[in-house]
């Protein structure tokens, strides 16, 4: 695929081409159907014109169409399949069409990660509707899920952010892939509760398998079982000798069957997730792959001469055969005579036995593969867009056309802004509605992006991967009884310890000490700011109080004055939305006040 195809193009071809093989497959599904009901009614007219021939000669013919019968529904249960693949396949690219138009507040939002206490998560919307996490994620297991968040909650390391960006990079042109392993996710939840399930069990003694007299018992016991029923079908024993026979077999198979319950109810319920596990490893195992992490993980998923996701599919079989408890009419005779549960755990414990030191990596690596998917769709979807160059040496933020994220593309209004070194607090005036916290967030979340190796809302960002504090949206807590203002202290408190002890931070700050009288927020904002310059800090901070902005003069190398204006015209105001240099100089607050009906 060329890469500079634009994604909406992609999106409406890709479902074009869709609906076309989903139509012959659902041509398929009907023509099949007529088969199976062609291979009964041509089985049941050679029967009967050759019933004369005698029996053997139609037990022939049943045979061979009850085989013939049995293929077409083999061949129809591959096509359903397909039918659903491609359902998804299609309902991906129609959800990606909506993603383009910012319509994805439907998606999961991944409240449950959110952490009060968290520096940045709330202020900066990275869970919950409308959030980063809902635009960005593009996982399916619980795994993928919970890794995609601690991506988002903290920065990796530049060698780590590194090695991300070029896997999206190779990813970003593989979209046909990238949806494949999206549409094998979503068929089932692959669940954390059960990649724990597997873990204690790994970890446990095998019952069975290390005890020869288990392997003698399931040979031994079928053997007789199944010799003493011919005996007595051919009348060599007595039908009262049978049945005192076959009650010894029943007891006997029942006790054995009575020890492996546990386990079975222990692991009976995740057959389902076995098979998309099986199916989107089967999907990297056929991936052609450049990019060294992509190969490393890639490389997980060996398991010996065999394929990982043959192993989990045997696996998925043995729980299979497990489940013919639930056709009592099938299971009493296979458990009587061929003690079908010590059998199947018998296979059970040889396949942990070889694959118990493998299968631990497998959830993490399909996880990494489904968080860089989302990274790689990302970029995908944003060709204009870029990969930040990273910087380590000092703390850098230098953005040309800067924008957020999460605004259309059509309303973002892009500025660009540069901080280089320690010691720098850039401070941000201007008029209410103008776009100061707006342009604290854009710097925010895109700071979040690069330091989880993604793309950002920008031509061309240098970034050094620090650790985003911020206090912008404060909340009170009744439960807590906490008021809006201590909450903001409690906030505050936090950028100030990571302060002190020289953590390489980047610090948000909008209208700080809100909660308060106008002196002591004067007071105390002035306070703070000469105390993070003192410690070296790094930082952009909002406010309306221009009092702050003659701090320049005190401090002229370590704060720098922008402003966001507006442009009144008979009492209408008109905003840009542009960063630009000092102090602004136009406020609109009387004018709103004098809009809502406020006698000035």
């Amino acid at each position: 695929m060329a890469e500079t195809i634009q994604p909406d193009s992609f999106y409406k071809h890709r479902i074009s081409d869709l609906n076309i093989k989903l139509n012959n497959l659902l041509k398929s599904k009907q023509l099949l159907g007529w088969i199976r009901f062609g291979i009964l009614a041509a089985t049941a007219l050679v029967i009967w014109l050759f019933s004369s021939y005698g029996i053997l000669v139609s037990a022939v013919v049943f045979l061979l169409g009850l085989a013939a019968f049995l293929f077409a529904v083999r061949k129809d249960l591959v096509n359903k399949e397909a039918i659903s693949h491609h359902e998804r396949l299609m309902a991906i690219n129609e959800q990606e069409l909506l993603y383009l138009q910012h319509q994805y507040t439907h998606q999961k939002d991944g409240s449950e990660f959110y952490k009060d206490e968290h520096p940045y998560a709330g202020d900066l919307d990275i869970f919950g509707r409308a959030s980063l996490y809902q635009y960005i994620n593009r996982t399916h297991s619980q795994q993928g899920n919970q890794l995609l968040a601690d991506w988002l909650l903290a920065p990796a390391t530049p060698e780590v952010l590194q090695a991300r960006q070029k896997a999206a990079q190779e990813l970003k042109q593989q979209s046909n892939w990238r949806q494949e392993l999206q549409a094998h996710g979503s068929s089932s939840t692959i669940a954390i509760a059960t990649e724990k399930k597997m873990e204690e069990w790994l970890k446990e003694d095998n019952q069975f398998i290390d005890k020869k007299i288990w392997q003698i018992v399931a040979y031994m016991l079928p053997v007789i079982a199944t010799g003493t029923l011919i005996c007595f079908l051919f009348d060599i024993i007595s039908y009262q000798l049978f049945l005192q026979s076959l009650l010894v077999f029943t007891i006997s198979a029942f006790a054995i069957t009575r020890m492996i319950v546990p386990l079975y109810r222990k692991l009976n319920k995740i057959t389902g997730q076995m098979e998309v596990l099986s199916n989107s490893i089967a999907c990297i195992e056929q991936a052609e792959f450049k990019d060294p992490l992509l190969v490393e993980l890639k490389h997980q998923f060996h398991s010996g001469s065999n394929k990982a996701s043959q192993q989990i599919m045997q696996l998925k079989n043995i729980f299979n055969r497990f489940d013919y408890r639930l056709n009592p009419v099938v299971f009493i005779p296979l458990n009587i005579f061929l003690l079908w549960d010590l059998q199947q755990v018998l296979q059970l414990e040889k396949w942990k036995q070889k694959n118990n030191q493998q299968i631990n990596h497998w959830f993490a690596a399909l996880a990494e593969l489904e968080a860089l998917n989302s990274i790689a769709t990302l970029a995908f979807n944003h060709p204009h867009w870029t990969f930040p160059q990273l910087k380590t040496d000092e703390p850098t933020f230098i953005a040309e056309q800067l924008g957020h994220p999460l605004i259309a593309e059509q309303k973002n209004v892009l500025n660009d802004f540069t901080t280089t070194g320690k010691e720098q607090i850039n401070l941000i005036t201007g008029s209410n509605m103008a776009g100061k916290s707006t342009f604290l967030r854009s710097v925010g979340v895109n700071m979040v992006l690069a330091a989880m190796g993604a793309p950002v809302c920008a031509k061309q960002l240098t970034v050094t991967p620090l650790k985003v504090m911020s206090s912008m949206r404060i909340k009170d807590n009744l439960e807590e009884s906490t008021s809006t203002f201590y909450a903001e202290l409690k906030k505050l408190k936090q950028i100030i310890d990571a302060v002190n002890n020289n953590e390489p931070v980047f610090i948000l700050l909008d209208e700080i000490l809100r909660g308060t009288n106008s002196n002591d927020r004067h007071t105390g904002s002035k306070a703070l700011i000469k105390q993070l310059l003192h410690h070296k800090a790094t930082g952009i901070l909002a406010t309306h109080d221009l009092e702050l902005a003659n701090l320049a003069h005190e401090f002229p190398a370590g704060i720098h004055n922008y402003h966001f204006d507006v442009q009144v015209n008979k009492d209408e105001l008109y905003f840009d939305y542009k960063l630009k240099r000092g102090v602004c100089q136009s406020m609109n607050a009387s004018i709103l006040m004098k809009k809502i009906g406020i006698e000035l």
